[in-house]
């Protein structure tokens, strides 16, 4: 009878710890579901940038901060339309390139032309004098010493008082409607022997303003030519109030002595 008491009184025992066993074990593995999660913290990156992540201090060089600049973007490649846009444009610059060049061309053409029509006209005019004072010197070709229409008589230095056409001391003139009123005699100071026939330009103030050694001159002495044409300038004729010059000549006779 004692015995199956403490049999039953150990049996409750250990009953009684084997359901406070359980229960702690239940209550543990409970707890352990039911707990909160706890935070993560901060992820600390070890080695290089590239194969850690989290975070990373700035870098500090000479006491301020070094900002990562972003690489320059890859040239992009043009397109058709950036193609065809800057060879239209480059087209227009060398049409407009040809235009300018081609107005300076023209302008260079018609400047050449406009000289060469001045040069023209004053090879003309010059020619046309010199065929008119070769007409009116042929009429003086064979004078020498006092012959001529005009008075023979009277000083070397100054002409005499007939219109057109007269002679004196040698010397001999044809200016139409003038009258001269000096006409010097060249020197022969190289001994030269024949005539010089000078064409000479006359204004209405009755000056000489041009004069050249013409047809029929049969000395061939350049200093004694200029002598002639030294003394042709010297002359002087009447006034006239014609606006154009007049051509005319005079004939030098040289001889010696």
């Amino acid at each position: 009878m004692v015995s199956s008491k403490k049999s039953n009184t150990i049996a409750a025992v250990g009953t009684v710890i084997f359901m406070v066993l359980v229960f702690l074990l239940l209550w543990f593995i409970c707890i352990d579901r039911i707990q909160e999660p706890e935070d993560e913290g901060i992820e600390i990156a070890f080695g290089n940038a590239e194969e850690g992540g989290g975070f990373q201090p700035e870098q500090v060089t000479g006491g301020l901060t070094e900002e990562t600049v972003a690489p320059p973007p890859a040239p992009q490649d043009p397109s058709n339309n950036d193609l065809i846009a800057q060879e239209d444009e480059k087209s227009v610059e060398v049409q407009h390139q040809r235009e300018e060049a081609e107005k300076a061309r023209q302008q260079a053409e018609r400047e050449r032309q406009e000289r060469d029509r001045a040069l023209a006209e004053q090879r003309a005019k010059e020619q046309a004098a010199i065929a008119k004072a070769n007409q009116l010197g042929s009429l003086f070709g064979n004078n020498s010493g006092g012959s001529g229409s005009g008075d023979t008589q009277g000083d070397s230095q100054r002409g005499n008082s007939e219109v057109g056409k007269g002679s004196s001391g040698g010397t001999s003139w044809s200016l139409a409607g003038r009258s001269v009123k000096a006409l010097p005699k060249p020197s022969n100071d190289f001994k030269q022997e024949g005539k010089v026939v000078v064409a000479i330009i006359v204004d209405g103030s009755g000056k000489v303003v041009s004069a050249k050694a013409t047809e029929g001159t049969t000395i061939s002495n350049d200093a004694t030519i200029q002598l002639a044409l030294k003394a042709a300038y010297k002359a002087e004729f009447s006034f006239t109030d014609r606006p154009d010059k007049q051509f005319g000549t005079i004939t030098y006779i040289f001889k010696f002595n």
